[in-house]
């Protein structure tokens, strides 16, 4: 029987599937399904700084809006020493997360402030969870930022936090930099543990018949994953820290294509919501069939085995297959019927 344990971040998992940050991982009996359908870990969800500066402002609000009348109403300011606020409430949660499962559990934070990501990432560890993940989640809404400054800004508050904290660290990432792999090789220098390959970024819409702003619940779409899969396949060999795989990842297939890149795991999200829980089990299940059909005893054998590095093909990876596709686009249209 194939042996699908993998190391990310040197965690050893007993196989490549990780359920990502969701609010699927909120509530306990779900984290415990998760674990009974063969996840390797789970990624709890985000520690957002910009919810715990809305609390805040919502707190203020209450407890002064009445501080002008007379002083018998001061009955009605609420607790602002209580417990169940955020973020307090969250790390509440994690620490029972980390207690409820034997698989481990990997926190993420997405904070604002430089200070912030060490004062929160310090928190987080006292929880007992076995990683980090940091969420590098930037929309560079101004024009005033010089060319570089974010991915500097990033580099800084990896290192501070890897100074602060003795768990392994790893950050997610959008593909939106001028030059990722510049920016992934330059974190991994700083000692990175690990890299998330890509953030999922939630986009606007537009409602044409109410003319208001949308913001929709996109779930990924089997494409999705080829994103990844082309970096995985650039930088397999390349870095030292773990790479891990997410978006567009439904199947077993989808896994063993990211894996055959170079992928140490991969995250799954979507598939869950889609096809619940249980899609796990299966998912494990088609890796393995597939490994004893090619006699592959370990992931080890073939991780990489079709990176740049490892497969003596570079054009999946660079320009001429962009070339290539344009000079057989009749072809190409032809199978998909979409010319005659």
């Amino acid at each position: 029987m194939a042996d699908l344990q993998t190391n990310y971040l040197g965690l050893e998992l007993k196989n490549p599937v990780i359920v990502g940050a969701s609010n699927l991982t909120l509530k306990t009996e779900n984290l415990q399904k998760i674990e009974k359908a063969g996840a390797a870990a789970v990624v709890y969800k985000s520690l957002f700084e910009e919810q715990v500066h809305l609390e805040n402002l919502e707190l203020h609000e209450m407890r002064t809006e009445y501080e002008e009348r007379n002083a018998e109403m001061v009955t009605l300011f609420p607790d602002s020493k209580s417990d169940l606020s955020y973020p307090g409430y969250h790390l509440l949660n994690l620490k029972r997360a980390k207690e409820t499962l034997s698989i481990p559990v990997i926190a993420s934070l997405n904070a604002v402030y430089d200070e912030s990501w060490v004062e929160y990432a310090l928190k987080i560890e006292e929880t007992g969870v076995d990683a980090i993940e940091l969420n590098f989640y930037t929309v560079p809404e101004k024009k005033e930022k010089e060319y570089g400054e974010i991915e500097q800004k990033q580099i800084k508050i990896l290192n501070a936090v890897k100074s602060a904290v003795k768990i392994p660290v790893s950050v997610k990432l959008s593909p939106y930099y001028t030059n990722p792999v510049r920016l992934i090789s330059d974190l991994d220098k700083q000692g990175v543990d690990g890299f998330v390959l890509f953030n999922r970024l939630f986009q606007p819409d537009i409602d044409i018949y109410e003319q208001t702003h949308r913001f929709p619940y996109n779930l990924s779409n089997p494409e999705d994953k080829r994103l990844p899969l082309r970096f995985a396949g650039l930088l397999y060999g390349n870095i030292r820290a773990s790479l891990c795989a997410n978006s567009g990842i439904f199947n077993g297939e989808d896994v063993v294509k990211l894996l055959l890149a170079g992928a140490d795991c991969v995250q799954i999200v979507s598939t869950v919501y889609l096809n619940q829980i249980d899609v796990i089990g299966k998912i494990l299940l088609e890796i393995g069939e597939w490994m004893d059909s090619n006699k592959y005893n370990s992931i080890g054998e073939f991780r990489g085995k079709l990176s740049r590095k490892n497969s003596g093909n570079e054009t999946p990876f660079n320009r001429t297959q962009y070339i290539d596709f344009q000079m057989s686009t009749k072809e190409i249209l032809k199978k998909y019927r979409a010319i005659h």
